[in-house]
């Protein structure tokens, strides 16, 4: 039978990890500890996680490169949150003999923090609440305080995946004109989610709201630059729920410090935790929310579950949910 005597939990921001798993039926041999900050230095990190030979990484937050696994020696079991992680090698911690395993994870909350970006955006919730709050009634004086209905508006969707799909649903139901592209999108694949495929550029020249829904890797880092913010309306809003990375941050902030677009909503970031002097603090027409997408009752349930259920298994010399390089 396999053994593990000490299990660290990374990152666990909001220290709702112990509550929300049934921790109890693990053994009491096995020790569990939380550490609710992000070490982003890997000597700190390599100190901190040495004595641990389980651990579990709540989504992306902590990266578990090569270099990092060959300076944990006594490391077994490497679990992350959901079903993949693309920033742990899976490859380099099988052939040290580290066993990775994945958790369930609950439908798509991220499609609720999307909606909530574009409708606060086109409302302009934060401002007329701020204003609320402050003594004014129906704040006036910028032609966005008014707020801009949905119903009419074309919706743009860079990836129509799953989620992409469901956003495109709600999109529908609003009245909005759906309209999508990625690489590798078909026109009849667009169809069967009720959207248009149009080439990129045509997307961002006629969107009033443009949300992407990909994932981040070499061909799509960057996929929304200079030009594509150029091509954008002025009445345009871009909203950012998947990762940081797939738009030109520089790009962004000039675009909105020069009050090309009309705003953004955005989840994900270059960096996370985002320092507070970081540039898009400070720009302005922006939602900005600390990468929400995945942070619900439901998926941190099934994450802690799942994830105990995880260490059964490799317990019992059953791993479960074995993620693939």
């Amino acid at each position: 039978m396999a053994t593990l005597n000490r299990l660290a939990i990374l990152d666990d921001f909001q220290g709702l990890a112990l509550e929300m798993g049934p921790w109890n039926r693990l053994p009491p041999s096995l020790s569990v500890q939380v550490f609710r900050d992000n070490l982003a230095d890997q000597d700190a990190l390599v100190e901190r996680l040495l004595p641990f030979d389980a651990i579990l990484g709540i989504r992306e937050r902590t990266p578990f490169p090569a270099a990092l696994l060959q300076r944990l020696p006594n490391l077994k079991l490497l679990m992350t949150t959901g079903e993949r992680n693309r920033a742990f090698d899976v490859a380099a911690a099988n052939a040290q003999g580290i066993t990775v395993c994945g958790t369930p994870s609950a439908g798509a909350p991220t499609v609720d923090i999307t909606w909530g970006l574009i409708l606060g955006l086109l409302r302009d919730l934060p401002a007329q609440m701020a204003s609320l709050r402050a003594g004014t009634w129906q704040a006036s004086g910028a032609s966005n305080s008014v707020g801009t209905a949905s119903e009419g508006l074309t919706l743009g969707i860079l990836g129509l995946g799953k989620l992409g799909t469901r956003v495109a649903k709600v999109g529908q139901a609003l009245g909005m004109k759906v309209i999508a592209w990625s690489q590798n999108l078909t026109a009849e694949a667009a169809a069967a989610a009720g959207a248009t495929r149009v080439e990129k550029a045509e997307l961002f020249a006629q969107s009033d709201v443009v949300t992407l829904h990909m994932i981040l890797s070499d061909r799509s880092r960057g996929i929304v630059g200079a030009a594509e913010l150029a091509a954008m309306k002025p009445s345009a809003y871009i909203v950012n729920t998947s990762r940081g990375p797939l738009i030109d941050q520089a790009a962004l902030i000039a675009a909105l410090k020069e009050g090309r677009i009309a705003g953004a909503g955005l989840d994900v970031f270059d960096r996370e935790p985002m320092p507070l002097d970081h540039p898009l603090m400070s720009t302005p027409n922006t939602m900005l929310t600390p990468h929400l997408g995945y942070v619900s009752r439901q998926n941190f349930s099934a994450y802690f579950h799942g994830a105990v259920e995880t260490i059964e298994a490799y317990l019992a010399d059953k791993p479960i949910r074995l993620l693939k390089p």
